[in-house]
């Protein structure tokens, strides 16, 4: 059985957050040289599971050392943000 792609909105309202990443990292042939990377996905704070599974990753397949990284998380749903709408007024 195949699993359902789950949806941004989807993600929000389970508590899911935009997670921004900047890596920096080392030329692997000019280790003198750093260059980055940005990264973004949505993630559960505060243990950010998809980001360090992406760091994970990263140290085992590319090249590049990281030299460093830094990220920012945003709830983009936040409560009393969201609120189902019954009904709409049109005024001319």
């Amino acid at each position: 059985m195949t699993k359902r792609p789950v949806s941004e909105t989807e993600l929000m309202l389970k508590g899911y957050g935009l997670t921004t990443a900047e890596f920096f990292y080392r030329m692997p042939d000019y280790r003198h040289v750093l260059n980055s990377y940005i990264w973004q996905d949505y993630d559960l704070a505060p243990d950010h599971p998809r980001l360090f599974e992406f760091i994970e990753f990263w140290q085992r397949e590319i090249e590049g050392p990281l030299h460093s990284v830094r990220f920012t998380h945003r709830k983009l749903i936040a409560p009393g943000e969201w609120r189902n709408v019954v009904g709409e007024f049109r005024y001319h």
